[in-house]
């Protein structure tokens, strides 16, 4: 079973009592601890719902999804690895148990089991454990996260198989980290530690004794609150941690770090390293807090606007460019849909710049085109992401060109227009690496986008050229629907300029508006490149639009 190189070591981190303690973020924040000190770090995330990716997942439900460099729609937590790393994941990095059992019924099917009797233990088991395995010779850490809770059915298999990695390689090699909820009782004025001892209980029962608890909490766990927990679950009473909420995520390094977590860590394995160096951690969570420029607004006009998670990678992407710029950006949410009756210039009164993101299906659309209208005739800083940009296109055909049944076939005639006059469709052949995939309107949604990374060509003397310093960028993709670029002479004519393409030149990448302050729109995602210390160059012009904007009507006033 073991094939890592015998220097690799393996931290599993679990929940307990409810989902959406902070798993992710504790992985990430653990993971950049120790590059800090100079180890290299992997992050994996172990899903076990049945679906086959998130890809078909209701972001209101789930949170976004997350597309790795090369093509796969992961949970969102590889976002944070991502962000906290610097590390780009991979399809091998997140599993999901609808993948693990898809997999053994395709082997089971082929014959590969030989006729014997195909089970959850060893086989399931097994599969799990080679994932969590694969490719992993090269890493000091690997940190691999399973989503749920302890107890949760559908997770038993891969409790189970972290189990036996940890019985197989032996305690210098396997450490487990549990989250669990200290929850403050208004009534009763007090902590109550029942829920994570019950959780440790559970997790025990199965096989797995935490070496180290972090204890979420919305307020500071007293000493003797933290020894009654290590006593009960069985731990030394300096492997019981505080997780506790913070005004931003990327505080949340800090704070292990002065708890010794890291330390904590080492010593489980026997291992000594340097010191970290936090000063460009503190220089984010700073510049954070504490903007020396002020602030500024974005409306940001959306569809999924009920779940904070639906547009993650976005939130953080305008926080990282606020950060580089050392201003505020506050994040004002618009549903799509009901506002494009209302007075549309209420809703943007205060708005600094106009951003609207991806999405699927014909809901909202106009509310959608009423406000890149009126970012376009009002001269605010503009950015369309991937639908965004679609959509901006469709705008600008039916209220510049004249085109008045401009629509997308993703929605034809639904939100006014007719299907016949799409300038906007469904790919139906595209080229990935030298090889020409093919789909059609009738293929399953799960896994049939554009995914992943794809090249990008700008011309010469664009905005998109000065934004970005290159006239060649790769970015990522999910969509299955594609600006037409038959229409590509009569845009241009009127005003809209096609400034990036595909390498094949047939395929709408980055239109931009030159008589505009700032406008442009993207068929990518770039929000899932940003880094806080590395901001996209898209989100960091973008801002400093929405700043000269904010300046300008500053000085108007």
């Amino acid at each position: 079973m073991d094939k890592t190189n015998t220097k690799t070591r393996f931290i599993f981190i679990t929940g307990g009592v409810v989902s959406s303690l902070g798993k992710g973020l504790a992985a990430s924040s653990l993971a950049a601890l120790l590059q800090e000190r100079g180890f290299k770090v992997r992050l994996r995330k172990l899903d076990p719902y049945l679906n086959i990716d998130p890809g078909t997942m209701n972001p209101n439900q789930h949170g976004e999804v997350f597309v790795t460099e090369d093509g796969a729609e992961t949970d969102l937590d590889l976002g944070h690895y991502e962000r906290f790393s610097g590390v780009d994941a991979k399809k091998s990095d997140n599993v999901t148990a609808g993948r693990i059992y898809s997999t053994l019924l395709s082997k089971e099917r082929r014959g590969d089991y030989l006729g014997r009797t195909v089970q959850v233990i060893p086989h399931i088991t097994d599969l799990i454990k080679d994932f969590i395995l694969k490719d992993t010779e090269n890493e000091d850490f690997v940190l691999c996260e399973i989503g749920g809770t302890v107890g949760d059915i559908e997770g038993l298999p891969f409790f189970e198989a972290i189990r036996q990695i940890g019985y197989k390689m032996g305690r210098s090699r396997v450490l487990y980290m549990h989250l669990t909820l200290v929850p403050y009782l208004a009534a009763a004025k007090e902590l109550k530690t029942k829920p994570t001892q019950h959780s440790v209980k559970e997790l025990r029962s199965i096989g797995i004794q935490p070496d180290i608890l972090l204890c979420r909490a919305e307020r500071e766990i007293p000493l003797e609150e933290r020894n009654k927990i290590a006593l009960f679950c069985n731990l030394p009473e300096d492997a019981v941690f505080q997780a506790l909420d913070v005004k931003s995520i990327y505080q949340v390094p800090l704070r292990y770090h002065e708890q010794n977590l890291d330390e904590r860590v080492l010593e489980h394995f026997d291992l000594k390293a340097p010191a970290p160096d936090l000063a460009k951690w503190k220089n984010i969570v700073h510049r954070f807090e504490q903007p020396e420029e002020g602030e500024i607004t974005v409306a940001i006009v959306g569809k999924y606007t009920g779940m904070g998670d639906a547009y993650k990678s976005l939130n953080e992407a305008l926080d990282h460019a606020g950060i580089a710029h050392n201003v505020r950006v506050n994040q004002r949410w618009i549903d799509a849909k009901g506002f494009e009756k209302l007075d549309v210039a209420k809703k943007f009164k205060d708005a600094d710049a106009i951003l609207v993101p991806g999405g699927f299906g014909e809901r909202g659309v106009l509310g959608k085109i009423a406000a890149i209208n009126y970012a376009r005739e009002n001269k605010i800083p503009y950015l369309g992401i991937c639908f965004g940009m679609q959509v901006a296109v469709i705008e600008y055909a039916r209220n510049v060109l004249g085109i008045k049944d401009a629509t997308s076939s993703e929605f034809g005639a639904y939100e006014g227009g007719d299907e016949r006059g799409s300038l906007v469709g469904i790919m139906t052949e595209w080229d990935k690496q030298g090889v020409v995939e093919k789909r059609s309107k009738d293929d399953d949604l799960g896994g049939t986008m554009r995914l992943g990374a794809y090249e990008c060509n700008i011309i010469t003397g664009s905005l998109a050229e000065k934004i970005y310093g290159s006239k060649h960028i790769t970015e990522r993709h999910r969509h299955r629907y594609e600006v037409n670029i038959g229409y590509h002479k009569e845009f241009e004519k009127a005003g809209m300029k096609i400034s990036g393409l595909s390498p094949s030149g047939k395929l709408p990448e980055i239109i931009e508006l030159p008589d505009h302050p700032w406008f442009v729109g993207v068929q990518f995602h770039p929000e899932l490149k940003s880094r806080p210390f590395a901001p996209h160059p898209l989100f960091y012009s973008f801002i400093k639009a929405a700043i000269t904007q904010a300046q300008k009507v500053k000085k108007a006033a």
